[in-house]
């Protein structure tokens, strides 16, 4: 990100190779609509030269950073769509990828033990709230949906179960 951050172009190109994949899966899945995951996935690395300056390691992984930036994009994108864009989950969509999967990365770094330990300490509903909106990158109106609760109480849930999980995953 250093190297971006001052202007390297080969840097974001090396960057792009090694996470492209994957952040388009994440812009696919909340978008539902190929079109809008491209778009979306430009001003992705468009933010990114923007702002790799920003960019904090103790805080987040380069690739937890840009998920967050695609997601977000994203579920910007579904909401400007308006209420009645909120697509149902596609199950079976699959998008060939070689690259080392997110969850791999966390493995390597020792980190996914830790966040699974932690995401066990909360109570189902929870878990499955955090793994939904997160994991699956769905937005909370679509997760208040499948959830047939009400969007207040899901984001309630969402937010006291991330606080609890950074206490847990503070050392």
């Amino acid at each position: 990100m250093t190297r971006i951050a001052a202007g390297e172009r080969a840097a974001l190109q090396q960057l792009y190779d090694a996470t492209s994949a994957k952040l388009f899966a994440v812009c696919l899945r909340i978008l539902s609509d190929r079109e809008d995951a491209e778009d979306i996935l430009q001003e992705v690395y468009v933010t990114i030269w923007r702002r790799a300056d920003r960019f904090d390691s103790g805080r987040a992984g380069v690739m937890t950073w840009a998920s967050t930036i695609a997601r977000n994009r994203a579920i910007d994108r579904l909401r400007a769509r308006g209420p009645m864009a909120y697509a149902e989950q596609v199950d079976d969509l699959q998008i060939a990828d070689s690259a080392v999967g997110a969850e791999a990365l966390l493995v390597t770094a020792g980190e996914n033990g830790r966040l699974q330990d932690c995401l066990s300490q909360l109570d189902d509903r929870t878990q499955r709230a955090i793994r939904t909106a997160f994991f699956e990158g769905l937005a909370y109106a679509a997760l208040a949906s499948r959830m047939d609760a009400p969007l207040g109480t899901v984001k309630s849930w969402i937010r006291r179960g991330l606080a609890r999980l950074k206490g847990c995953l503070e050392p």
